[in-house]
């Protein structure tokens, strides 16, 4: 993730976003460095938060609330 936002104040908002996914999905994300981590583990946090992002646009611009 990219250390500037087109908006600075999201920047919580994704963390804790990243936490939520990363927990959802069974890698063990913490708060500082995860370098430990591989890169797939890492990939598949990112990955799954635009699936989830882009089905949340989906749902809004289709009108449907079940996020």
């Amino acid at each position: 993730m990219s250390k500037s936002n087109e908006v600075p104040q999201a920047r919580e908002a994704l963390d804790r976003f990243k936490m939520e996914v990363a927990n959802e999905i069974g890698v063990p994300l913490k708060q500082g460095y995860n370098g430990d981590l591989t890169s797939a583990q890492n990939g598949s946090v990112g990955g799954e938060m635009v699936r989830k992002m882009i089905k949340r646009q989906e749902e809004a611009m289709s009108g449907s609330k079940s996020f």
